[in-house]
């Protein structure tokens, strides 16, 4: 990837990469022993001086993945210059671990990018439990990675999830606020527990018959299992969850055959990093009651129609 940049002013070149070229203060540390500065070509530090007219250029380069290239398939929901998202199966991990090294969605992806000749390195944004499925955003560069973390942190992303759950609210919409804990001692489970940190998720019920009920869900803060773990504590646990279940719940699913949770990334809406045009991304794939397959938009569109 290539930045440049033709200053209009004086001041040194440190002030540039931070404010008209938007490079991230923890990117331009990383870079700045790497010979990626040049001023009208030639190679300088960050404390080099800029006068107007002249020429700043940044070539970044991705480092090798510490993994290999895979040909999987892949499903694109939406793709550019800066950044990708894909519709995660469930069963698949985001990125590789220490115990599994291939198959995973960072594996396709870089594959694609050999098929596709992009020079591209894999930067989730977003990141999804190997069994829950839907959107997920990844930058293609370091310097977009930084841009939608920050964005992330201040907001401007905007995640709803779809889940099929046991049982159903006592209000149409709600919040649940219940601080998470994380139990340890290797253990990936979480607990709602004072020690905790705080978390909030809002809900909105989309679809109910008195048994299940379909909910479009919104993490405000972003904690681990987060949306899986309030739903079990305010009794109405997401059907197929073999962590976060109640009896009633994990006794319906398996006469069903739901042993994956049914819980789905089903949007992000988000400014685009580089141009600020709004971007909103759904996924394709649908949650199950075990009777009946649902997808997010038909529901939203079934749900706003009945409010009007």
């Amino acid at each position: 990837m290539v930045l440049s940049h033709v200053a209009e002013r004086e001041g040194k070149l440190l002030t540039f990469l931070r404010g008209e070229l938007a490079l991230s203060s923890g990117l331009v540390k990383r870079l700045k022993w790497q010979n990626v500065f040049f001023l009208d070509g030639v190679p300088v530090h960050t404390d080099a001086r800029v006068l107007p007219g002249q020429k700043i250029t940044v070539k970044i380069e991705e480092a090798p993945e510490g993994f290999l290239p895979q040909t999987l398939p892949i499903d694109i929901l939406y793709e550019d210059e800066s950044l990708i998202a894909l519709d995660k199966p469930a069963g698949q991990l985001v990125h590789p671990s220490p115990r599994k090294n291939d198959g995973t969605l960072a594996n396709a992806l870089l594959g694609y990018y050999a098929e596709t000749n992009q020079p591209c390195g894999i930067h989730p944004v977003t990141r999804l439990d190997r069994d829950t499925f839907g959107v997920v955003l990844l930058a293609k560069n370091a310097h977009i990675h930084a841009k939608l973390c920050q964005m992330m942190k201040d907001g401007q992303i905007h995640k709803t999830y779809l889940a099929a759950v046991y049982g159903c609210p006592k209000e149409r919409a709600g919040e649940i606020s219940l601080p998470i804990y994380k139990i340890g001692n290797g253990s990936l489970l979480r607990i709602v527990d004072p020690r905790g940190k705080r978390a909030v998720s809002r809900y909105r019920v989309l679809q109910t018959d008195g048994i299940t009920s379909v909910l479009a869900l919104t993490p405000v803060t972003g904690r681990t299992h987060q949306l899986r773990l309030h739903c079990k504590m305010a009794g109405f646990p997401i059907l197929g969850d073999p962590q976060y279940a109640s009896p009633a719940s994990m006794l319906f699913s398996c006469a069903r055959g739901l042993f994956t949770q049914q819980l789905c990334a089903a949007k992000l809406e988000l400014p685009h990093p580089v141009t600020g045009q709004p971007l909103i991304i759904s996924t394709r794939k649908a949650v199950s009651t075990g009777d009946e397959q649902l997808h997010f938009d038909a529901l939203l569109a079934q749900h706003d129609a009945r409010v009007v």
